[in-house]
C-alpha cells in the first residue's frame, strides 16, 4: 500500500496519516503516544531531529519492555519476585552486595552457576526467580523449572525417543534455574539424565540451582555417590555459592503477625 503523499495538510489530515503508516510499519508505541509527544514538543519549542528522536526513543523503550515480559513469561517462572521485594534485613546471611554484582548478569556472560543452599523458608526460590527475572530484563534467554518435574520431563523424553531434542532445547537458553534440588530422592536413571543436561549446560550456559541440603547432603537425592560427586562438580566449578542460611523468613513473619495481632487485641 503506498500512502499518496502532500505538502500543506491539515492537522486532522496529517494525524490520520500518522495514524495509518504507523499502523503499517508496525509502530503502536509512536501510534498511541504521538499526540502527547507532539504537544510537549511544541510547547518546549523541540526542534524537528528532537522531535524525531523522542518518537523513536519512546518507540524502542516500548519494544524493550516488550521483549523483557515475553522473555519472563518464557521462563516459566512459578510466580513473580523481585530484588526490590526482598528483604535482606530478616535474612542477614544473604549479603547485598554480592547479590546486587550477581544481577549485573556477568556470572551468565560467563557461563558460570549458581548454588544457593538452605533451609525452607530462607530466600532461595525468591533470590532464584529474582534473579532470573533480572537475567531475562537484561536480554538473556533462560528457564525455570523444579528439579522433579525436569528429570520427569527428560525421562519421558527418553521414553519417546526424544531426549537429545529436549536436552538440545534446554541448552540453547543462557540461564537454566532449577528449584527445590534435594526436596525428593532420584534414581539412578533419573540422577543419569540430569547428569546429562548438566554436562550439555558446562561451559556454555549458565545453570543456577536452589537446594534446602547443604553439598553433602546430596547422597539422599543422588544415591549414587559418584555421581552425586560428579554433579556437584559440575555446578560449583568457577561458580557462586550461596548459604541462605537455617532460619525461616516466612516462620519469622507469621509468628511477628501473630505477636501484633495479639497485642493490638
Amino acid at each position: 500500500m503506498t500512502l499518496p503523499r502532500q505538502r500543506n495538510m491539515t492537522e486532522q489530515a496529517a494525524d490520520a496519516a500518522i495514524d495509518t503508516a504507523c499502523r503499517l510499519l508496525r509502530l503502536p508505541t509512536i501510534r498511541a503516544e504521538f499526540p502527547d509527544i507532539a504537544t510537549s514538543a511544541a510547547k518546549d519549542q523541540m526542534t524537528y531531529r528532537g522531535f524525531l528522536a523522542e518518537l523513536l526513543m519512546a518507540e524502542c523503550d516500548d519494544r524493550a519492555r516488550r521483549r523483557s515480559e515475553r522473555r519472563i513469561k518464557a521462563a516459566g517462572f512459578s510466580r513473580e519476585k523481585s530484588l526490590r521485594s526482598f528483604d535482606f534485613e530478616a535474612n542477614p546471611n544473604i549479603d547485598p552486595a554480592t547479590i546486587h554484582a550477581l544481577a549485573s548478569c556477568e556470572w551468565i556472560k560467563k557461563s558460570q552457576p549458581l548454588c544457593l543452599i538452605g533451609d525452607s523458608g530462607t530466600g532461595k526460590s525468591h533470590m532464584l526467580i529474582a534473579l532470573g527475572t533480572e537475567a531475562a530484563m537484561k536480554g538473556y534467554r533462560l528457564r525455570y523449572t523444579l528439579a522433579t518435574k525436569l528429570v520427569n520431563e527428560l525421562v519421558e523424553a527418553a521414553d519417546e525417543k526424544q531426549l537429545n531434542k529436549t536436552i538440545a532445547r534446554y541448552g540453547r537458553v543462557d540461564l537454566l534455574c532449577i528449584d527445590e534440588l534435594g526436596y525428593m530422592e532420584l534414581d539412578r536413571h533419573g540422577a543419569e539424565l540430569l547428569f546429562q543436561i548438566l554436562t550439555e549446560s558446562e561451559e556454555k550456559n549458565s545453570v543456577a540451582i536452589a537446594s534446602n541440603e547443604s553439598f553433602g547432603g546430596w547422597t539422599k537425592t543422588f544415591t549414587d555417590s559418584r555421581l552425586c560427586a560428579a554433579i556437584v562438580d559440575r555446578l560449583t566449578f568457577n561458580g557462586t555459592i550461596i548459604e541462605t542460611g537455617t532460619d525461616s523468613y516466612r516462620i519469622a513473619s507469621t509468628r511477628a503477625r501473630a505477636e501484633e495481632s495479639a497485642k493490638a487485641s
